[in-house]
């Protein structure tokens, strides 16, 4: 139930249910009167009153402007006054509906609040002298941008179309590419004051039922005011996660076709409405190694790309704490690891220059998200350039070290998922005060907090499954998330492990084609 309307104070159960009745109580001026007061008409811009009269009879239209298709709504009230109209088209809303109104869905209902929710959303609400309840019609027509190409998952390959801000058209584009009647496309609302549109996206008879049922009890208990900030004000009201912890809980997405991958696969997808992302569940850690790319390359060339990710980003958690360590531990250092170790490390520590190029690096990033494209160059000039070569001749860090910290930071960006890369930043962070504290025990130490905080993280359903398929162990698996394998020889194992619905699959298949030889 909408809870607000206009700049009022918020409605109750009790009172809604009063000022329906005394609404349907009161003589047709009065009505416009109440709802003219209902809707702040002297108050807000957006929200337009028409009057019409219809034969004998009145008629008032209210929308919000620019939340609808101008030129239908014309047609409708060009229609309306053209019609001959007699008195026993207007003895019903339904007979009034189904006679006058010509274009576009209709909806007829007594509930006021229902009433305030649609007309928010974009509806037109017409009221009439001739009958109590409201007349809704449906000629929506949001603000909204093209699909183009995403920004985040762009591919060497495969299709360049993003989801965009407008809930209708990202189902659409999921449908599009999924024509199983099974695929469910299952809607909420969420908000108090937005109302925000929401909807959880799954494969019936693949998506695990019990994570269905969890999530959808999930978002109909969220109690918010408002979900402003799309699919982050979402994620925090689904899962609320401790503030030390900083692995992700989802998977975001741009691109439909990986979001229908995922959904084929057994996932669940959840888009919201003014969102052009998709957030994917349940995932674990190594789920975040495979990438849209992976799937439009050859096996040979993924299956490389993603052991070099691996590497990669295992490189950037331990590359500086490994190097501090054979600085401060030069006599354990073996002799062909010896280029590690340099001697003009300059005045300030080395643990000292490594939390300050951190914090340097991540002001580069948010200088450079606010920066306008036309300096861009100019940003990277004196970023990366100007300040790094003076602050090295100056002697305030050593050659080597901005060396590793440049790596480190270009090593996260193989990591698409920013909440992911922050946190092998912290990891990386952690291993370097306890090497500065501990030494080689510290590094170990460190180590296993790490290993233990990922093996013990869950799932967003509660389930300890997020270091999956390491704990609990699953070999074929493990070996799935580092080697892509040809897709007929995925489809032929999945039909071995499931020769029954293979057999059911070809049962319907034969019965389909008998019945087209009957017919």
């Amino acid at each position: 139930m909408l809870q607000t309307t206009g700049a009022s104070a918020p409605f109750d159960a009790n009172t809604q249910t009063e000022t329906n009745t005394q609404t349907s109580q009161k003589p047709f001026p009065e009505k416009i009167k109440f709802l003219d007061a209902l809707l702040h008409i002297q108050d807000n811009f957006d929200i337009i009153k028409r009057e019409y009269t219809v034969g004998t009879h009145s008629i008032v239209i209210y929308y919000v402007a620019g939340l609808i298709v101008d030129q239908t709504l014309e047609r409708i009230a060009g229609a309306l006054l053209e019609m001959p109209a007699t008195d026993e088209d207007f003895s019903d809303a339904n007979r009034f509906s189904q006679k006058m109104i010509t274009y576009g869905e209709v909806n007829i209902t007594s509930d006021e609040s229902k009433m305030l929710e649609l007309l928010y959303t974009g509806c037109v609400v017409m009221v009439c002298d001739a009958f109590e309840p409201f007349v809704i019609l449906t000629v929506r027509g949001y603000p909204q941008r093209n699909p183009e190409e995403p920004e985040n998952d762009k591919v060497l390959r495969g299709p360049h179309i993003s989801f965009v801000e407008t809930l209708a058209k990202n189902t659409a584009l999921l449908r599009r590419h999924i024509h199983d009647p099974r695929f469910i496309i299952k809607p909420f609302t969420v908000g108090n004051i937005t109302q925000t549109k929401v909807t959880l996206c799954y494969m019936h008879g693949i998506a695990d039922p019990e994570l269905v049922k969890t999530l959808s009890e999930r978002i109909d208990s969220i109690q918010t005011h408002a979900i402003g900030m799309g699919v982050q004000s979402l994620s925090e009201s689904l899962v609320r996660q401790r503030w030390y912890n900083p692995l992700p809980k989802f998977r975001y997405t741009e691109r439909p076709d990986a979001a229908c991958a995922s959904i084929a696969e057994g996932s669940i997808v959840l888009l919201c409405d003014n969102s052009p992302e998709a957030m994917i569940f349940p995932v674990g850690i190594f789920d975040f190694l495979q990438q849209s790319d992976d799937f439009y390359l050859p096996p040979l060339t993924s299956s490389y790309l993603r052991i070099v990710r691996l590497l990669t980003c295992l490189a950037s958690i331990l590359l500086t704490p490994l190097w501090y360590l054979a600085l401060t531990h030069p006599a354990q250092v073996p002799t062909w690891l010896s280029f590690f170790i340099t001697e003009d490390n300059g005045p300030v520590p080395i643990l000292v220059q490594l939390f300050l190029l951190e914090i340097c690096i991540d002001g580069l990033k948010l200088a450079s998200l606010n920066t306008p494209d036309m300096l861009s160059n100019s940003l990277s000039v004196v970023g990366g350039l100007i300040l790094g070569e003076y602050a090295v001749s100056v002697g305030w860090f050593s050659s080597q070290c901005i060396l590793y910290v440049a790596f480190t930071a270009i090593a996260n960006f193989t990591q698409h998922n920013y909440e992911l890369a922050y946190s092998f930043k912290y990891m990386r962070l952690l291993l370097l005060i306890l090497c500065a504290l501990f030494g080689g025990y510290g590094f170990l130490v460190g180590l296993g907090v790490i290993i233990l905080a990922l093996a013990t993280n869950q799932t967003v359903e509660g389930r300890k499954r997020y270091f999956y398929p390491l704990i609990p162990f699953n070999g074929r698996a493990l070996l799935r998330l580092f080697v892509r394998l040809p897709k007929s020889t995925t489809e032929r194992t999945e039909q071995k492990g499931s020769g029954k619905e293979v057999q059911e699959s070809a049962n319907r298949k034969k019965e389909s084609k008998n019945g087209m030889k009957r017919s």
